[in-house]
């Protein structure tokens, strides 16, 4: 069961579902906390299980979806051009490989292009849906390093996220990124905060990153030892 603590960067009224640009279909992005995968089939009954909380309708505004709906979703999702997810992993659970992803699953984080004439403005969005992962810097480092790959990999240049006004943990780690809120809607209850990543703010992001390797993700699937034919 989720614990009161709402989850990092989840919109009332809202539940963008899952996509994935293909170009980030075979990318791997791995830091000290997180670990960043492509949502794959594998993932999906972890991710089914997570949103079967109340809670996270509640957050969410969500209906549950049946398991064989959210494979379905999955596999339309993959070709969803405007939309980029990954899969937030333990890194110290997952890096072993004695254990599956699933089993080493924390949450999500999504880049949506939302501006057809601004491909350049990417709203992210942050959901560490394991209670026991909240507050001990996954969705930090797990935004800090979309936000990099947004940037290097995306052209993207402006960042933007919509969060509960009650879900005051994830406002305070958004400002701690330096995001400024700029707007406040009361009908849906969310605030707007916005990131412009000038040259200072992107040599900043590249250094809260320095650490993260990039790897690609057919590659450490393999098992130890066997090499891609």
């Amino acid at each position: 069961a989720a614990s009161a603590v709402p989850p990092l960067g989840c919109v009332a009224g809202t539940r963008p579902r899952l996509g994935a640009m293909r170009i980030n279909q075979d990318t791997v992005l791995q830091g000290s906390r997180a670990t960043l995968v492509p949502y794959t089939p594998a993932h999906v009954p972890r991710y089914h299980a997570w949103m079967q909380s109340e809670e996270l309708q509640r957050l969410t505004a969500s209906e549950p979806l049946s398991l064989e709906q959210e494979y379905e979703m999955q596999r339309s999702w993959r070709d969803d051009a405007d939309k980029c997810t990954f899969i937030v992993l333990d890194t110290e659970r997952w890096a072993g490989q004695a254990r599956g992803e699933e089993d080493c699953m924390v949450g999500d984080v999504n880049l949506f292009l939302t501006d057809t004439e601004d491909p350049t403005l990417g709203e992210i969005e942050i959901m560490i849906a394991e209670p026991n992962y909240r507050g001990r810097g996954f969705g930090k480092e797990a935004t800090l390093m979309m936000m990099s790959y947004g940037v290097t990999d995306l052209g993207i240049t402006k960042f933007e996220a919509k969060i509960g006004q009650e879900n005051e943990a994830s406002i305070c780690m958004f400002k701690k990124l330096h995001f400024k809120e700029v707007a406040v809607n009361s009908v849906f209850r969310e605030v707007t905060l916005r990131l412009d990543v000038s040259d200072e703010e992107k040599r900043w992001l590249l250094d809260q990153t320095s650490h993260v390797e990039k790897k690609t993700y057919s590659e450490v699937k393999l098992p130890a030892g066997e090499l891609e034919t």
